[in-house]
Formats: C-alpha cells, sequence, structure tokens
C-alpha cells in the first residue's frame, strides 16, 4: 500500500443495489444510500470496438458520472479490476477468481494487486446465496462486508 496515501477510518454504510432505479439508465446497475441518492453506477464500458469486449468490460462511477475502476471479464471464471485515472486504465488493483459456482453458492477469491505480490493465498474470500440472496465477504476469519436481502 502506498504510505504518502491518507489513512481513512472504516464507516459502515449501507448501500442498496439496483436495476430499477429511477435514476438509472436501461441496463445500468446502481448502488443508492439509505437516502435513495444513487453513490455508484455500473454500465458497460462503449469505448471498446469489439462486440465481445463491449459485453465483458463495465465501468464504475462516481455519483458524478466520473470514471473509477473498469472492470473486465478475464475468462470465464476471473475478473481483473483497473484504477481508472483520467479516463485511461492505469494499475491493476484486483483480480477476483470463482472457486465454486453451484445453482445455491457461488464463491471468489479475490486477489489484492499490492497485497498479494508472490503470495497464493486470497486477501479477501466471497461467499454468496443467490436464493438467499445474500453474500458475506471475508478477511481471514473477520468479516469486512456482508448482504441479505429479507
Amino acid at each position: 500500500m502506498d504510505d504518502s496515501a491518507p489513512a481513512y477510518p472504516a464507516i459502515p454504510i449501507d448501500l442498496f443495489g439496483s436495476k430499477k432505479h429511477r435514476g438509472l439508465a436501461h441496463g445500468e446497475l446502481g448502488f443508492a444510500d439509505s437516502s435513495g441518492n444513487i453513490v455508484f453506477r455500473v454500465k458497460r464500458q462503449s469505448s471498446r470496438s469489439s462486440s465481445e469486449s463491449h459485453h465483458r468490460e463495465r465501468m464504475l462511477l462516481d455519483t458524478a458520472g466520473n470514471p473509477l475502476f473498469s472492470i473486465c471479464r478475464d475468462s470465464e471464471k476471473s475478473w481483473k479490476v483497473f484504477k481508472v485515472d483520467d479516463g485511461q486504465e492505469k494499475q491493476i488493483i484486483l483480480t477476483a477468481q470463482r472457486t465454486r459456482r453451484t445453482l445455491t453458492r457461488t464463491e471468489l477469491d479475490v486477489f489484492c494487486s499490492d497485497e498479494n505480490l508472490g503470495d497464493s493465498s486470497p486477501s479477501l474470500k466471497m461467499k454468496g446465496f443467490p436464493f438467499q440472496r445474500s453474500c458475506t465477504i471475508c478477511r481471514g476469519d473477520s468479516i469486512v462486508a456482508q448482504d441479505h436481502v429479507s
């Protein structure tokens, strides 16, 4: 991790994911805060010419529509996330690898690029249960994020 980057305290925040929010264009995924304001949105990246790339790449945008991260599907089971600076992909920040996918359960190993140089163990593990509409993200034995729709 860069020592010059400011340290921010971890503040829990509730975000609600939706494809049907009134402020979203067709095909976008949005994340709203508890007041219903869109905080982040994910949309297809349209700057690529290949139709195959168009379906495999997404862009995470902030409230103002500025690109933050480019999300690329690398293969059937893996994704890469790049930091975006001045509209251009700069550096890879994480790789996610699906380790399990069944009808009732999905698991991913997430490798953060600044933490795993030469290490084969994941930085984070994600376990999701689609029918229960729940997801848990762990670092070691600690839960760092959790979602459950009741």
